[in-house]
């Protein structure tokens, strides 16, 4: 696979000394500001589950599954991962054959919708179902928004605007933070105030709305699609399989196969250290006689407050640093930040302090160098194919590891050792980058 090097005639050249934003114009700004819409409320569903699970939890399980309550929660955590991993995967073939924008809408529209349906379960089972297809929504909403922006955005700015993007997943967890610490301190339902979050998730719908009007289809896609359908026999032959495209040749298929394992290990290190986070910190807090249900929401606001920052400042620091060292610093810290958030027993102040770097790394970086770093490796036809394969093809595998984290709690008897066993997944990202192709400075390859 040939990367073409970035000259004066590429489309993010701008002047020697220029600012990075220099030729963004307001239709890059709200093309990706559409996008961010649809992943802002992806990040809110999915730390809202995380934080309403063990109150849900209270209120759906019977008494024969309430003996076991964090199997049931790595349960429901196990199958929304599911759902993601098959939803991204149909969800960017698709927005490959049927366009960027469209298949946006699409998925904002249902994950929107049937997040809002849970609020209504009534058992263990209906919310378990509703998280499974609520997770084939969103799965095919990041990489259409990561392919739209990449494919807009000029190549010198393109790195930061995918920075920005993701971005959104922390904002999104943020604000379901500030919900839920709104929420938990006021209980306008009780012991049921955990639905009002899932109803609050619904209000996404509306953006579809709004995105109808300001963006606009990929030209750049749309142009490949083209010339591939030309390139065929007299133009009469169908496309081929996309997703059969990026495992045509041994070098795509090394890509694959490499960065799928680095997703795999982000995937299954956050949900292990993030899962627990708020269980260790209450923990933590009744070990130095502080009062319940105060410190594991403000825990929550710092890791995501952190997050954001790492989003925000991803592409500038994986411009300086280069695609592979920033990989391995990124898992570097992962690892060393989640073994101090679970050995930490000191004040809880300082753990707050822990606990935002861990959102640093585990989330913000973490999650970023897949914004950044899949677009830059495959051509435009299979882009969004591509980046979502490799984003939710390890869920297929890594939905398993919530429910095996449950079952080593319950067995176990503690978060912390489950959270670090699981947590070591990331010593295999410091060691993958190595074997991948630096892309810094380079134009997507077409």
């Amino acid at each position: 696979m040939k990367f073409q090097e970035k000259d004066a005639s590429s489309s993010g050249a701008v002047a020697a000394g220029s600012s990075w934003s220099s030729g963004l114009t307001g239709q890059h700004w709200r093309t990706l500001w559409g996008s961010y819409l649809g992943w802002i409320f992806d990040g809110f569903e999915a730390f809202a589950l995380v934080l309403s699970l063990p109150f849900a939890m209270k209120s759906l399980l019977t008494p024969e599954q309430a003996q076991t309550p964090a199997l049931y929660a790595g349960l429901a955590i196990g199958i929304t991962l599911l759902g993601w991993g098959i939803g991204g995967l149909i969800g960017g073939v698709l927005s490959d054959y049927i366009g960027r924008k469209r298949m946006m809408m699409f998925s904002i529209f249902f994950y929107a919708l049937f997040t809002g349906l849970t609020a209504f379960s009534t058992s263990f089972a209906a919310l378990a179902i509703l998280r499974f297809v609520t997770g084939l929504a969103i799965g095919s909403e990041w990489s259409t928004g990561i392919a739209l922006v990449s494919e807009t955005w000029p190549d010198r700015a393109r790195p930061k605007g995918c920075g920005f993007l993701q971005s959104g997943f922390g904002g999104g967890a943020l604000l379901a933070a500030l919900v839920w610490y709104f929420l938990s301190h006021y209980q306008p339902l009780g012991a049921e105030s955990w639905r009002i979050i899932f109803a609050v998730g619904a209000l996404p719908a509306f953006c579809v709305l709004y995105l109808r009007k300001a963006l606009d289809e990929s030209e750049k896609w749309a142009q490949a699609v083209k010339a591939e359908r030309d390139s065929q026999k007299g133009g009469k032959s169908g496309r081929p399989f996309t997703l059969a495209e990026i495992f045509r040749d041994a070098e795509s298929r090394r890509l694959v196969i490499l960065t799928t394992i680095l997703s795999f290990v982000t995937t299954v290190g956050w949900w292990a250290v993030s899962s627990w986070m708020p269980g260790y910190t209450e923990q933590l807090a009744h070990m130095h006689g502080e009062p319940a249900g105060v410190w594991a929401p403000r825990m929550s606001l710092i890791y995501n407050v952190g997050a954001i920052c790492a989003y925000v400042a991803s592409g500038f620091v994986a411009d300086a640093l280069g695609r592979r060292l920033y990989l391995f610093l990124t898992f570097a810290g992962s690892l060393g930040f989640s073994v101090l958030t679970y050995t930490w027993t000191g004040n809880l102040e300082t753990f707050m302090v822990i606990a935002f770097f861990n959102g640093v790394f585990t989330l913000g970086f973490a999650f970023s160098w897949m914004a950044i770093y899949l677009v830059e490796l495959f051509r435009s036809v299979v882009r969004a194919t591509a980046a979502g394969f490799i984003f939710n093809a390890a869920r297929l595998v890594a939905w398993v590891f919530p429910i095996i984290a449950g079952v080593m709690v319950s067995t176990m008897g503690g978060l912390a050792q489950s959270a670090l066993i699981m947590g070591s997944v990331y010593v295999i990202g410091l060691i993958v980058p190595w074997f991948l192709p630096e892309t810094a400075g380079k134009s997507l390859p077409e």
